[in-house]
Order: structure tokens, then sequence, then C-alpha cells
């Protein structure tokens, strides 16, 4: 059975280094007022401030709040990528994180080699490893480019590549960042089939995303994050009338309703 426990998780990003990730932490922080001092009197971000959840299977939670609210920073925490400041998280159940196009590719192989290395690092067979190059293959519908290197693919080939590669292997724990709905048109009407039915079959879901016609679909959770905090938690209805202006809930709530 599938459980995320979050408990009292703070996470404090450093200023120091000059990464575009530093920069736009800093932006955000200047305005949100989330500069602190550490205690050697270093200047850190406070991307996130004791938030406490606790996710069982059945579990659809959405993420919504302005960017810079957190939920990326809280997404990658769940994922082992960020290590918290202090707090704790457990997770049990196999996870699968779609938080970056290229994530865990390696861009001086190619896209063949890439495949094989995801296999091996998810202990497939050699036979099953088999089938996963030819599922991606069929799927991204890269055909020769998937002998050359990853750092010559464009950035949609990259999209390509990274979602089939991603849901190619069911998970119980799905944590989706909004990327993986965007891309061109005619891939994402084939690839939000194979989404949905990743999606229905994961035993927990946590997906952060702008589009509340996806929330009311997808989630049976919202939590609205804010400077780094949990500010509400309910269900999508509860969440989004009190997130979202009362005409932007109307049309939500009339489009989710139409496409169902």
């Amino acid at each position: 059975m599938a459980h995320i426990s979050i408990q009292n998780v703070s996470v404090d990003f450093p200023l120091y280094h000059a990464e575009s990730r530093s920069l736009k932490k800093t932006l955000f922080a200047v305005a949100s007022g989330r500069i602190k001092e550490d205690s050697h009197h270093r200047p850190v971000v406070e991307a996130l401030r004791h938030v406490s959840i606790d996710l069982k299977s059945g579990d659809r939670l959405g993420l919504i709040g302005a960017n810079g609210a957190g939920k990326t920073t809280l997404l990658r925490c769940m994922a082992g990528i960020y290590e918290p400041f202090s707090g704790d998280i457990a997770t049990q159940g196999a996870v699968t994180a779609l938080l970056d196009p290229g994530q865990g590719m390696n861009p001086e192989l190619t896209g063949r080699e890439n495949i094989m290395l995801r296999g091996l690092f998810n202990g497939l067979t050699p036979s099953q490893i088999a089938q996963l190059q030819a599922d991606v293959a069929t799927f991204s519908e890269l055909s020769q480019f998937l002998e050359l290197p990853v750092r010559t693919y464009s950035s949609g080939m990259v999209v390509r590549l990274g979602f089939a590669l991603a849901t190619a292997m069911k998970p119980q724990i799905l944590l989706m960042d909004e990327w993986i709905l965007a891309g061109d048109a005619s891939f994402m009407t084939k690839a939000r089939h194979r989404l949905e039915t990743m999606v229905r079959g994961a035993e927990i879901l946590v997906l952060s995303t702008h589009s509340p016609v996806i929330i009311m679909q997808w989630c049976n959770r919202v939590i609205w994050m804010d400077r780094g905090r949990v500010k509400a938690d309910g269900t999508p209805e509860e969440i989004l009338s009190a997130y979202l202006p009362p005409d932007q809930f109307s049309h939500a709530m009339a489009v989710a309703a139409v496409s169902v």
C-alpha cells in the first residue's frame, strides 16, 4: 500500500550560487519577504516552511499557488531530489517523477542508450529492456533520432523522449509537474490518453499545475501553497472557489463538467 508522510518539512536555498535557479529564487524571495540568514550568516531563501502532508492510496492531490509558492520544491522533496533542511519525509511505494523533460537522461548518450540505462536502473531484465526500447521508440516517433546524442535534440524531441520513458512503466506513486501537460498539439493529443491511463493506475498522484480544469478532472484533494507554506487544504471545489476569481471558477467548473 503506497503512502507518503511529510512531517514539518522546511527547505532553504542559499543565494551565493550564481545560477539561474538561485537568481529566480532570489527575485521571488525579495518580493515575498522570504530571505533570512542561516547560522553562518549566509542569505537563504525559505523555499518551504513547516509543511506537513499525509497521503495514502487513492489520494489524488493537486498543488496550486503562484509561481515561487513552493509547489515544485515540494514535489522535488517527495521525489528525493532535494533534502529537507528540517523535518522528515517517509515514502512507501515505487515513485515515478515527471518533473523535468530531461530528468535522468545523459545528453551525451543516444536516446536508445538512455532508454537502456533507465531500464537497468529500474532492474529490468534484457528482454524487458528490449520491450521498453520498442515501446518508447513507437510512442515517441523519434525513429532514427534515437541513434543520436540527446544533446542534438530539439526541446520538443526531448519532451517526447522524456514523456515516453517516464510513462512506459506503471508507478505506485506518480509525481507530476505541469511541463508534462505541454507540448506540440499533435503529440499531446496522443499522449493524453496514455497519461490519463497512467494517472488512473497510480495509487497516489501529486500534480502541480495552473490549470483548474485538470485539477477538477484528476484530483480529489487540493493544497494551496503560498510563500512556501500550506495556506489551505481541502476538496477541489472548496480550494479553487477561494483561490480563483468567481468568473474563472465558474468557467472551470463548466469546462470540467463537459470534459468528463
